[in-house]
């Protein structure tokens, strides 16, 4: 949008008034952002694919290799949250565009050649340019429907995440052994390329937000002091509750394959398909906590209950099963212990994302948004080393110490969930 662009803009306008092809466009940008959020994952996870193959290539330890994922969340924080504050005046579309091209240009470095240093700083680069992706992606979705229908669309660019993996993780796979781990950078690139074509001509912004534009109204919106919803005990509640679960999200791109193929004796073709079943645990555990929260919500049930309770469940159930991987023998229970753990404690990203956004006056979102986001990520900054440093310190062992590590966040992260979500009596307190 330019300076000039300066018309108003509808804020949540009645569904009866949306025809069926705005409908339409709707499901078509949704689509769109789901492809986009898989391309996304398909870039982080490529690291942690070929583990194994990277350090034997570059000579890293576990310490070196956790630092070098690190450095991908160095900047994603600072620009999750510098983007997601620009995304309440700029529209997605563009930011959209902006980040899809960025991931191609931040990929060809490592592509092409290098080092260790090389690779690092090509993996800061794209995390600075995927850090905002997911709440701009979630934003630029929720902008087309009204709060009562954003399950649903908030559960499927989640659910690219898990899409990206499973569809990932096999055929990289194949083109890491097959061509080296410089050619899956290549693949991913051209990915995220293509999708920024597909956007350029079929993405929108929907009408179910306010932005700068909407200043201009007879009836402007009001745009309460960031404090205000940020110092709310649901956004911080919730902000804790997903800064656990994306420490397991974490650790699922960058550690599980290797602790698959190292720590249970997998081979790294079973490794490359069963890292897609706590992906697949996630998809399920998303559209069936979409489905849930849907229709307690229909129903007259309140967002503490539906969302708060229902997301605060998936991450106890998550910790339950990371807490009893040390109790059971043999890798197959042990895989599908992770495959619970992981699979659930890692799929909070749409309760918290749909509950921020009905706690955020539509003036806000973007904002409230991109810094809970900012701060959950520094999960991702801070886990992969944790395990890099365990696993050199204690070995094969050092996976499993991890796993229970997480476990006792997810509970830190239930607890959270239980307790402070509540996002009706947050709307309503008067403003202090």
């Amino acid at each position: 949008m330019t300076a000039a662009d300066t018309t108003p803009r509808q804020t949540e306008p009645p569904t009866a008034d949306r025809s069926s092809g705005s409908r339409t466009r709707a499901w078509i940008v949704t689509g769109l952002l789901v492809v986009f959020m898989m391309v996304n994952f398909a870039d982080k996870s490529v690291l942690g694919l070929a583990a194994d193959e990277i350090r034997a290539d570059l000579g890293l330890s576990a310490t070196d290799f956790g630092l070098a994922n690190s450095a991908f969340f160095l900047l994603f924080s600072v620009a999750a949250g510098a983007v997601g504050l620009l995304a309440d005046r700029v529209r997605p579309k563009w930011l959209l565009l902006a980040m899809a091209l960025l991931w191609t240009v931040a990929q060809t470095p490592a592509a092409l050649g290098g080092g260790l240093a090389v690779l690092v700083g090509s993996r800061i680069l794209l995390g600075a340019a995927e850090g905002p992706a997911f709440p701009v992606a979630q934003q630029a979705a929720l902008s087309w429907f009204p709060n009562h229908r954003r399950n649903l669309p908030g559960a499927l660019v989640t659910f690219g995440v898990t899409l990206g993996v499973i569809t990932a993780a096999p055929g990289l796979t194949w083109v890491i052994h097959h061509h080296g781990w410089r050619a899956a950078l290549w693949v991913v690139a051209a990915a995220g390329a293509l999708w920024a074509v597909a956007w350029a001509v079929f993405g929108a912004d929907g009408t179910y937000r306010t932005d700068t534009a909407a200043t201009l109204s007879s009836e402007p919106a009001a745009k309460p002091a960031y404090r205000r919803v940020l110092g709310t005990r649901t956004w911080i509640g919730t902000t804790a509750a997903y800064f656990t679960s994306y420490w397991a999200v974490a650790l699922m791109v960058v550690w599980l394959p290797s602790y698959l193929r190292n720590g249970l004796g997998h081979s790294p073709d079973a490794a490359g398909r069963l890292i897609v079943l706590p992906w697949a645990v996630g998809a399920l555990a998303l559209l069936g906590q979409a489905a849930l929260t849907g229709w307690l919500m229909r129903r007259g049930v309140s967002s503490r209950w539906a969302r708060g309770w229902v997301g605060g469940g998936l991450l106890l159930l998550g910790a339950v099963a990371c807490l009893a991987v040390p109790l059971v023998e043999g890798a197959a229970a042990k895989t599908a212990l992770l495959a619970a753990g992981f699979g659930l404690g890692g799929s909070f990203a749409t309760v918290a994302v749909t509950t921020v956004a009905e706690l955020s006056p539509p003036a806000r979102r973007g904002g409230a948004l991109g810094t809970m986001n900012a701060t959950v990520t520094t999960a991702g900054l801070i886990a992969p080393a944790v395990v890099g440093s365990l696993v050199d310190s204690q070995g094969a062992a050092g996976y499993q110490t991890a796993v229970v590590l997480l476990g006792g966040l997810l509970l830190l992260g239930a607890l959270a969930a239980f307790t402070l979500i509540d996002p009706a009596r947050d709307v309503l307190r008067p403003n202090v």
